[in-house]
Protein backbone atom coordinates (compact mmCIF):
# COMPACT_ATOMS: atom_id res chain seq x y z
CA UNK A 1 0.00 0.00 0.00
CA UNK A 2 1.22 3.89 -0.35
CA UNK A 3 -0.54 5.80 1.95
CA UNK A 4 -0.18 9.11 4.27
CA UNK A 5 2.57 8.61 7.10
CA UNK A 6 0.65 10.78 9.68
CA UNK A 7 -2.65 8.50 9.65
CA UNK A 8 -1.41 4.61 9.70
CA UNK A 9 -1.65 4.47 13.06
CA UNK A 10 -5.04 5.70 12.67
CA UNK A 11 -6.69 3.23 10.65
CA UNK A 12 -8.22 0.68 14.03
CA UNK A 13 -9.42 4.02 15.42
CA UNK A 14 -11.65 5.31 12.63
CA UNK A 15 -12.96 1.29 11.97
CA UNK A 16 -11.35 -2.30 10.47
CA UNK A 17 -7.49 -2.40 10.47
CA UNK A 18 -5.51 -1.15 7.55
CA UNK A 19 -4.57 -4.58 6.46
CA UNK A 20 -8.01 -5.69 6.35
CA UNK A 21 -9.41 -2.90 4.45
CA UNK A 22 -6.06 -3.26 2.07
CA UNK A 23 -6.61 -6.47 1.83
CA UNK A 24 -10.58 -5.90 0.28
CA UNK A 25 -9.18 -3.49 -2.09
CA UNK A 26 -6.32 -5.61 -3.44
CA UNK A 27 -8.59 -8.23 -3.87
CA UNK A 28 -10.57 -6.65 -6.58
CA UNK A 29 -7.66 -5.38 -8.47
CA UNK A 30 -6.43 -2.55 -6.56
CA UNK A 31 -8.34 0.55 -5.04
CA UNK A 32 -8.06 3.73 -3.33
CA UNK A 33 -9.72 3.61 0.57
CA UNK A 34 -10.64 6.83 2.57
CA UNK A 35 -12.05 6.84 5.97
CA UNK A 36 -11.71 10.46 7.38
CA UNK A 37 -7.74 11.43 7.12
CA UNK A 38 -6.40 8.37 6.37
CA UNK A 39 -6.17 7.18 2.52
CA UNK A 40 -4.49 4.63 1.20
CA UNK A 41 -3.98 3.01 -2.45
CA UNK A 42 -3.57 -0.69 -2.13
CA UNK A 43 -2.63 -3.86 -4.60
CA UNK A 44 -1.58 -6.86 -4.53
CA UNK A 45 2.02 -7.06 -5.16
CA UNK A 46 4.74 -9.99 -5.44
CA UNK A 47 5.71 -11.65 -2.23
CA UNK A 48 9.00 -13.35 -3.22
CA UNK A 49 11.16 -10.38 -4.38
CA UNK A 50 11.99 -7.02 -2.98
CA UNK A 51 9.89 -4.27 -5.03
CA UNK A 52 11.64 -1.93 -7.65
CA UNK A 53 10.62 1.46 -7.04
CA UNK A 54 11.87 4.37 -9.41
CA UNK A 55 10.82 8.16 -8.88
CA UNK A 56 11.74 10.81 -11.78
CA UNK A 57 11.94 14.53 -10.14
CA UNK A 58 11.30 18.32 -10.95
CA UNK A 59 12.60 21.44 -9.66
CA UNK A 60 10.85 22.65 -6.41
CA UNK A 61 9.16 26.50 -7.00
CA UNK A 62 10.29 26.97 -2.93
CA UNK A 63 13.86 26.24 -3.21
CA UNK A 64 14.23 24.83 -6.78
CA UNK A 65 15.24 21.31 -5.18
CA UNK A 66 14.47 18.00 -6.30
CA UNK A 67 11.00 17.05 -6.04
CA UNK A 68 9.23 13.84 -7.01
CA UNK A 69 7.31 14.43 -10.18
CA UNK A 70 6.27 10.26 -10.70
CA UNK A 71 6.84 7.63 -8.80
CA UNK A 72 6.80 3.94 -9.95
CA UNK A 73 6.85 0.89 -7.93
CA UNK A 74 7.37 -2.63 -9.97
CA UNK A 75 4.74 -4.86 -8.36
CA UNK A 76 6.58 -7.61 -9.83
CA UNK A 77 3.29 -9.58 -11.31
CA UNK A 78 2.61 -9.94 -14.47
CA UNK A 79 0.13 -7.59 -16.50
CA UNK A 80 -3.35 -8.70 -16.97
CA UNK A 81 -5.14 -5.62 -17.37
CA UNK A 82 -7.20 -4.24 -20.51
CA UNK A 83 -5.19 -4.48 -24.44
CA UNK A 84 -2.59 -2.00 -24.91
CA UNK A 85 -0.67 0.32 -22.41
CA UNK A 86 -4.10 2.45 -21.49
CA UNK A 87 -3.80 3.33 -17.43
CA UNK A 88 -5.78 1.40 -14.98
CA UNK A 89 -7.12 4.56 -12.78
CA UNK A 90 -6.76 3.40 -8.95
CA UNK A 91 -8.11 6.76 -7.46
CA UNK A 92 -5.75 9.45 -6.38
CA UNK A 93 -3.93 10.50 -2.93
CA UNK A 94 -2.61 13.84 -1.72
CA UNK A 95 0.99 14.61 -0.54
CA UNK A 96 1.03 14.10 2.89
CA UNK A 97 2.78 17.16 5.18
CA UNK A 98 4.52 14.26 7.09
CA UNK A 99 5.19 12.38 4.43
CA UNK A 100 4.25 8.95 2.46
CA UNK A 101 4.69 5.32 3.27
CA UNK A 102 5.14 2.50 1.02
CA UNK A 103 4.83 -1.13 2.00
CA UNK A 104 3.39 -4.38 2.91
CA UNK A 105 -0.20 -3.97 4.74
CA UNK A 106 0.15 -6.16 7.59
CA UNK A 107 3.24 -5.18 8.16
CA UNK A 108 2.19 -1.43 8.89
CA UNK A 109 -0.48 -2.79 11.08
CA UNK A 110 2.49 -2.67 13.86
CA UNK A 111 3.66 0.75 12.80
CA UNK A 112 4.07 2.89 15.69
CA UNK A 113 3.36 7.26 15.08
CA UNK A 114 4.48 10.45 16.40
CA UNK A 115 2.97 10.12 19.68
CA UNK A 116 3.38 6.59 20.26
CA UNK A 117 6.23 5.67 23.46
CA UNK A 118 9.51 4.79 22.33
CA UNK A 119 9.79 1.27 20.91
CA UNK A 120 12.98 0.50 22.24
CA UNK A 121 13.71 2.66 25.31
CA UNK A 122 15.65 5.55 23.21
CA UNK A 123 15.09 9.25 21.58
CA UNK A 124 17.46 11.35 19.58
CA UNK A 125 17.94 14.92 21.32
CA UNK A 126 18.65 17.83 18.82
CA UNK A 127 18.47 21.47 19.26
CA UNK A 128 18.77 24.81 16.96
CA UNK A 129 18.82 28.63 16.75
CA UNK A 130 20.69 31.93 17.72
CA UNK A 131 22.19 30.16 20.46
CA UNK A 132 23.28 27.05 19.03
CA UNK A 133 26.99 27.57 19.42
CA UNK A 134 26.72 28.92 23.27
CA UNK A 135 24.50 25.90 23.88
CA UNK A 136 27.19 23.52 22.14
CA UNK A 137 30.25 25.20 24.41
CA UNK A 138 27.57 24.57 27.90
CA UNK A 139 26.70 21.25 26.46
CA UNK A 140 28.14 19.57 23.42
CA UNK A 141 26.04 17.86 20.68
CA UNK A 142 27.25 16.01 17.16
CA UNK A 143 26.12 17.91 14.05
CA UNK A 144 23.38 16.01 12.77
CA UNK A 145 21.13 16.30 8.99
CA UNK A 146 17.74 17.19 9.51
CA UNK A 147 15.34 18.26 6.91
CA UNK A 148 18.34 19.77 4.71
CA UNK A 149 19.88 21.44 7.14
CA UNK A 150 22.16 20.48 10.40
CA UNK A 151 21.00 20.53 13.71
CA UNK A 152 23.14 19.68 17.02
CA UNK A 153 22.64 16.98 19.20
CA UNK A 154 22.59 13.42 20.17
CA UNK A 155 21.64 10.25 18.85
CA UNK A 156 20.31 6.80 20.80
CA UNK A 157 20.27 7.94 24.11
CA UNK A 158 18.14 6.37 27.12
CA UNK A 159 15.08 8.01 27.27
CA UNK A 160 15.41 8.91 30.76
CA UNK A 161 18.68 10.52 30.28
CA UNK A 162 16.89 12.30 27.12
CA UNK A 163 14.23 13.59 28.75
CA UNK A 164 16.72 15.25 31.23
CA UNK A 165 19.05 16.79 28.26
CA UNK A 166 15.85 18.59 27.02
CA UNK A 167 14.82 19.69 30.20
CA UNK A 168 18.18 21.34 30.50
CA UNK A 169 18.06 22.77 27.55
CA UNK A 170 14.70 23.99 27.37
CA UNK A 171 15.76 25.75 30.39
CA UNK A 172 18.88 27.11 29.57
CA UNK A 173 18.89 30.76 29.04
CA UNK A 174 21.70 32.03 26.51
CA UNK A 175 21.26 35.97 26.79
CA UNK A 176 20.65 38.35 29.07
CA UNK A 177 17.02 38.73 27.62
CA UNK A 178 16.23 35.22 28.54
CA UNK A 179 16.64 33.54 25.18
CA UNK A 180 17.87 29.83 24.68
CA UNK A 181 17.43 27.22 21.88
CA UNK A 182 14.63 25.34 20.66
CA UNK A 183 15.06 21.74 21.78
CA UNK A 184 12.84 18.31 20.09
CA UNK A 185 13.45 14.86 22.08
CA UNK A 186 12.33 12.64 19.56
CA UNK A 187 11.46 8.92 20.75
CA UNK A 188 12.14 5.91 18.63
CA UNK A 189 9.08 5.24 16.62
CA UNK A 190 8.50 3.86 12.79
CA UNK A 191 7.44 7.60 12.17
CA UNK A 192 10.78 8.70 13.53
CA UNK A 193 13.09 5.97 11.74
CA UNK A 194 11.77 6.34 8.95
CA UNK A 195 12.78 10.26 8.94
CA UNK A 196 15.69 9.49 10.83
CA UNK A 197 16.46 7.46 7.47
CA UNK A 198 15.65 9.87 5.23
CA UNK A 199 17.64 12.74 6.16
CA UNK A 200 20.58 13.16 3.95
CA UNK A 201 18.50 11.92 0.86
CA UNK A 202 17.99 14.62 -1.56
CA UNK A 203 14.04 13.13 -1.89
CA UNK A 204 13.67 12.44 1.91
CA UNK A 205 13.29 8.56 1.44
CA UNK A 206 14.74 6.39 3.81
CA UNK A 207 14.05 2.58 4.31
CA UNK A 208 13.42 0.96 7.86
CA UNK A 209 11.83 -2.65 8.87
CA UNK A 210 8.58 -2.83 10.39
CA UNK A 211 6.85 -6.19 11.68
CA UNK A 212 10.11 -7.50 10.12
CA UNK A 213 9.31 -6.49 6.92
CA UNK A 214 10.71 -3.31 4.58
CA UNK A 215 9.14 -0.12 4.28
CA UNK A 216 10.10 3.18 2.81
CA UNK A 217 9.00 6.46 3.53
CA UNK A 218 9.10 9.18 1.51
CA UNK A 219 9.46 12.36 3.43
CA UNK A 220 8.30 15.90 1.81
CA UNK A 221 9.88 19.37 1.76
CA UNK A 222 7.71 21.82 4.23
CA UNK A 223 8.16 24.18 2.19
CA UNK A 224 7.38 22.95 -1.35
CA UNK A 225 4.22 20.99 0.59
CA UNK A 226 3.51 24.82 1.77
CA UNK A 227 3.20 26.28 -1.96
CA UNK A 228 1.91 23.19 -4.12
CA UNK A 229 0.20 20.79 -1.60
CA UNK A 230 -0.77 22.94 1.68
CA UNK A 231 -4.74 21.78 2.35
CA UNK A 232 -4.18 18.80 0.83
CA UNK A 233 -7.50 17.34 -0.46
CA UNK A 234 -10.21 19.73 1.18
CA UNK A 235 -8.04 22.00 -1.32
CA UNK A 236 -8.26 19.15 -4.29
CA UNK A 237 -4.39 18.91 -4.30
CA UNK A 238 -4.82 15.40 -5.46
CA UNK A 239 -2.60 13.55 -7.44
CA UNK A 240 -4.10 10.52 -9.72
CA UNK A 241 -2.49 6.82 -9.11
CA UNK A 242 -2.60 4.37 -11.68
CA UNK A 243 -1.70 0.66 -12.64
CA UNK A 244 -0.12 -0.15 -15.81
CA UNK A 245 2.08 -1.80 -18.02
CA UNK A 246 5.85 -1.20 -16.97
CA UNK A 247 9.04 -1.53 -19.35
CA UNK A 248 9.67 -5.52 -18.76
CA UNK A 249 5.74 -5.98 -19.20
CA UNK A 250 5.14 -6.25 -15.48
CA UNK A 251 2.46 -4.09 -13.56
CA UNK A 252 3.65 -0.95 -12.72
CA UNK A 253 1.72 1.54 -9.78
CA UNK A 254 2.23 5.28 -10.49
CA UNK A 255 1.63 8.12 -8.18
CA UNK A 256 2.25 11.66 -10.78
CA UNK A 257 2.04 14.91 -9.71
CA UNK A 258 1.73 17.18 -12.24
CA UNK A 259 4.75 19.99 -12.52
CA UNK A 260 4.30 23.23 -11.38
CA UNK A 261 2.91 25.64 -13.27
CA UNK A 262 3.71 29.83 -12.10
CA UNK A 263 0.21 31.40 -11.37
CA UNK A 264 -1.72 27.95 -10.64
CA UNK A 265 -4.35 27.98 -7.24
CA UNK A 266 -0.83 25.70 -5.83
CA UNK A 267 1.05 29.07 -5.81
CA UNK A 268 -1.19 31.04 -3.08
Amino acid sequence: MLGMASWIDFWPQVGRPLSERASAAAAIGGGHVHDGDCEMVAVRAADDRPLTVRASTAASPFDAGPTIAVLEVDLGLPWVGPPGDEPVVLGDLPVDRCGMVLGDALALDSWTGDDHPSTDGLADVTYWGGHAEAARRRFGGELIRRDGGEVRGWLDLPLDAAKKLGDSLNSWVGDAQGRGVMVAVDEHTDFHRFHRAGATHPLGIGAVVVADRPVLGIAWDSGDHSMRHRGERDEGHVYPVTLQRGPTGRTTMRWTIPPYVPGDDDAE
